[in-house]
């Protein structure tokens, strides 16, 4: 019999549809398989017993025909995630022991729709990281490891690595400036990061409000698409939530995209890229023209200031947001003599060194004096790199990119640990997206010599995720990427 834990949602929907076998059965699965693979540190709060009550209810309602969009399937959700009566932690000390009591958008669109959660996923704290190193519960090591253990990516790290791992049939996942798509092309799994406001974002803890996106990670193109048609939609909680209708995404996929122009922006050949991702960014390139797209020369002259930009801006936000974890009105408190000390001693022993290094940046950029200096002027060069944008998609229908400048790095990487700046140069490629707002899609592109996955993106115009999608699916058939054996 196939291991059940190898289907895709959409395997896994026809088979249960079929009674090739109960979502109970298929759940099992899952958790004989996430808790086989304990080592890999995916998983912070495990709901097996939830997610076996869920499947034997959406059992029911399949066997009565009233199953939803993903009646019976068994997913994982990011820890950023509140979950009614289950730990949401943002994996950091300040928020272990809290338990919601209401659920996210998000989760309440999924569980509306018959999905089962099998517990809540490793990410870096407060979603700050790109390498899942920063989590109070400890990193998540990457499936593909050999010799080394090696990152899964983050902030999405666990989410990334439960998928790659079989672990659950997708997971939920949130993107500030690439905490979709990098860990995703690290696990060579696929994730789409939507435009900013497809996805509420209530109930999600914040990092930075002006960039932080949900969305889903998965093992096939056609997989994301299911799940992002069923987490989209407008939220009258969220006043970022846009009011526009969700399409079925899953309509375009394997549709022809002969005539579609991609572009290929020029900026983004930086001295700092793997050679072996240039040349598979080439080869995707020469696979879509082989499929008829007209490939491209753009520009997107203000690239070199997203870093920049968005380490100004984001840790702004993240000073702000997380202002209100004191100890006084949220988070774990530790006393003191004085209500300044009480202040001080809960958030030294609640954030992690990541955490507090953002916060002061951000505290800093946004004091008297340099407000004017830093933040007003990052806002104002942050539309110019989405005026780049409006205007390349003048001449392109989607922009194909690499996903990130390199594969996987090893976990306690020194010149990452002791130089932040080398860990941030791995967004380099997304943060720009981000900071536009604008939908974009990672998927495996192949392995590197080392035999690691490497990862392409395609980006797409705002509330055009439909474009991205079609071509995904088209070069994701191209490709053919099989995953971790």
């Amino acid at each position: 019999m196939t291991d059940l834990t190898e289907l895709t949602i959409a395997e896994a929907k026809k088979g249960l549809s079929k009674k090739e076998f109960s979502a109970v059965e298929l759940t099992t699965s899952y958790i004989n398989n996430m808790q086989a693979k304990h080592k890999l540190n995916a998983f912070v709060k495990e709901t097996p017993e939830l997610a076996l009550q869920q499947a034997a209810a959406s059992q029911s309602k399949i066997d009565s025909g009233l199953g939803g969009e993903l009646e019976g399937i068994p997913l994982g959700i990011k820890d950023l995630f509140c979950t009614k009566g289950v730990d949401t932690t943002a994996c950091s000390q300040i928020l272990k022991g809290f338990v919601p009591p209401y659920e996210s958008t998000v989760t309440s669109k999924l569980l509306s729709a018959g999905a089962n959660f099998l517990g809540k996923l490793n990410l870096d704290e407060f979603a700050m990281g790109g390498s899942n190193e920063t989590s109070a519960f400890g990193p998540v090591i990457n499936p593909w490891s050999k010799e080394v253990p090696l990152v899964p990516g983050g902030s999405s790290g666990g989410s990334a690595a439960a998928v790659a791992a079989n672990m659950c049939a997708a997971a939920t996942g949130t993107d500030t400036g690439g905490s979709i798509r990098q860990p995703s092309a690290f696990c060579g799994v696929t994730g789409i990061k939507p435009t900013y406001g497809r996805c509420s974002r209530y109930g999600i803890i914040a990092f930075a409000s002006s960039l932080d996106q949900a969305g889903p990670i998965a093992k096939t193109v056609e997989d994301c698409a299911i799940m992002l048609k069923v987490m989209s939609g407008h939220d009258a909680k969220d006043a970022t939530s846009a009011k526009i209708a969700v399409p079925d995404f899953t309509k375009v996929l394997g549709q022809s995209i002969k005539g579609m122009r991609v572009g290929i922006p020029k900026e983004y050949r930086v001295p700092s890229l793997n050679e072996e991702v240039a040349s598979y960014w080439d080869k995707a390139a020469q696979m879509l023209k082989e499929q008829g797209v007209e490939i491209v020369d753009i520009s997107l002259p203000h690239t070199k200031y997203a870093l920049a930009v968005y380490y100004i801006i984001a840790p702004a936000e993240a000073s702000s947001n997380l202002a209100r974890y004191d100890g006084l009105r949220y988070g774990n408190r530790v006393e003191g003599k004085t209500l300044d000390e009480m202040y001080v001693n809960s958030r030294t022993a609640g954030f992690g060194r990541e955490v507090k290094r953002r916060i002061m940046i951000g505290t800093y950029v946004l004091s008297a004096g340099y407000y004017d200096a830093y933040y007003l002027k990052a806002q104002k060069v942050r539309r110019l790199i989405r005026d780049d944008f409006i205007e390349a998609f003048n001449h392109c229908d989607i922009i194909l990119t690499p996903t990130a400048p390199s594969a996987a790095f090893a976990i306690g990487d020194k010149s990452m640990q002791q130089d932040p700046i080398n860990m941030w140069l791995n967004d380099i490629f997304t943060v720009s997206v981000s900071l536009a707002g604008l939908p974009a899609m990672s998927l495996p592109i192949g392995l590197n010599s080392k035999g690691l996955p490497l990862g392409m993106q395609l980006i797409g115009r705002a509330f055009d995720e439909e474009s991205v999608l079609k071509a995904a699916s088209i070069l994701e058939k191209q490709v053919a990427f099989r995953g971790v054996k």
